[in-house]
């Protein structure tokens, strides 16, 4: 089963990559772009069919590597989840 760890900035964590991003995409002309947000996506393949033990697993995951707790924040997306 395939699991997605959406990991995002904290809200009121300052986000230079994204701040930087936004401003070379308004130099660029897109003007109407008045905020943008970097995180990062991890795609877990596990070996289960249980859509209960797949969250469990990516969940200890996260919070034992995968996302800084004081800084970051994340989610699990299983299959048929959106973003």
């Amino acid at each position: 089963m395939t699991v997605i760890v959406e990991i995002r900035p904290k809200e009121g964590i300052l986000d230079p990559q994204g701040r930087a991003v936004r401003n070379a995409l308004q130099t660029l002309g897109y003007n109407r772009i008045e905020e943008v947000e970097v995180g990062k996506l991890i795609r877990l393949e596990l070996q289960t069919d249980d859509p209960a033990e797949a969250k469990r697993i990516a969940e200890e995951a996260a919070e034992k590597l995968l996302y800084n707790s004081n800084v970051e924040q994340y989610r699990i997306l299983l299959p048929g989840e959106t973003l």
